[in-house]
């Protein structure tokens, strides 16, 4: 059973005196329907004296309560009516757990805080100090062997939030000892308590501007986007894209340009893995002057059927007037200074 007791020794006053309150807990699970008794004195010499005030679970006794005025050894016995389950001594500051703090006060100077309180009477102790404001998500923690704590880089146009307790030192008191509980969390801003936080929110100026940035933003780097779709292109032979504008170019630019892809090539791969190049036929370009007149091509006159059985063909086609007509295979292009008709 020794492994499911649980002491628990806090400091505190009463009528002015410096005083220990202790409390022993155990399993009371163990012993189901079953009143345990607690027996302790504090000197080997004395007899043992039950508990005066027991801790109950489910209506049995599952702890005790009792106060000393100085730190000593306790000798304690748990029993199951005359049978002894636990007997065991231990120096109470072993379990001391430190009562909270409740008279914090704070004085603020510039970007700065300290808080202050009444030290404890005995030695070996570690006051922390946690804070944090309405933006912070988790606490900030200074420590200091006296209850003076000075908390930097503050804001006193924030609102703040404070808490403080009580820990023992490990060198003088083990590692079975308990923190003391927060003190009351306390809120200040602007160098007084307050019940409320009131937060400076943004300027719906600042929110306005923003968003117009943002959108000005955007705006520059679709534009370039947007121009390329709006201006018109043409394909030549093998899918080569050129703006529509360079259609306004002499006869030479075109000459120039079938040049500069008359010698492009399929490429076929042959059965030893090697690539075979063979040569395009030539694109002949035919450039001719338009006459000032009307220009009869023999592609828009009747042919022999029609004039035989005297069916209507198609009306004939009028080349415009000036410019100069280029031909691409069985295709005919007739420029001008700003447009192009196909035939």
């Amino acid at each position: 059973m020794s492994a499911d007791i649980i002491l628990q020794i806090s400091s505190s006053f009463q009528h002015c005196l410096k005083v220990y309150s202790i409390c022993v807990t155990w399993n009371a699970s163990e012993y189901p329907g079953t009143n345990l008794t607690f027996l302790q004195r504090l000197s080997s010499n004395e007899t043992y004296r039950p508990c005066s005030k027991y801790t109950l679970q489910q209506g049995y006794t599952a702890g005790c309560l009792l106060e000393v005025e100085k730190d000593e050894v306790l000798y304690f016995s748990i029993r199951n009516g005359t049978h002894s389950l636990l007997s065991k001594s231990l120096w109470i500051s072993s379990y001391l757990k430190p009562r909270s703090l409740s008279d914090l006060s704070f004085q603020w100077h510039q970007g700065a805080v300290t808080v202050t309180c009444s030290d404890l009477w005995y030695k070996g102790l570690v006051y922390e100090i946690q804070h944090k404001s309405t933006f912070d998500a988790e606490w900030q923690s200074k420590e200091a062997k006296t209850c003076n704590v000075t908390l930097d880089s503050l804001d006193a146009e924030k609102c703040y939030f404070f808490r403080a307790r009580v820990k023992t030192l490990e060198s003088s008191y083990g590692s079975d000892t308990y923190p003391s509980d927060w003190s009351e969390v306390i809120r200040q801003q602007r160098g007084k308590l307050t019940d409320l936080c009131q937060e400076k929110r943004l300027f719906p100026n600042f929110i306005l501007i923003a968003g117009m940035v943002t959108f000005l933003i955007a705006s520059l780097l679709l534009l370039p986007l947007w121009k390329l779709r709006r201006v018109p292109g043409m394909h030549g032979p093998r899918g080569e894209g050129f703006a529509a504008r360079s259609l306004s170019h002499s006869a030479s630019s075109w000459q120039e340009w079938i040049k500069d892809t008359q010698n492009v090539a399929h490429v076929n791969k042959m059965e030893d893995g090697e690539w075979e190049s063979i040569p395009e036929e030539a694109v002949v370009v035919q450039l001719a002057e338009m006459p000032k007149t009307a220009v009869t091509s023999p592609v828009y006159r009747q042919t022999a059927e029609e004039e035989a059985t005297g069916e209507p063909g198609q009306l004939p086609r009028q080349l415009p007037q000036g410019g100069e007509v280029v031909s691409l295979g069985d295709v005919t292009f007739v420029m001008s200074d700003n447009s192009y008709v196909m035939f």
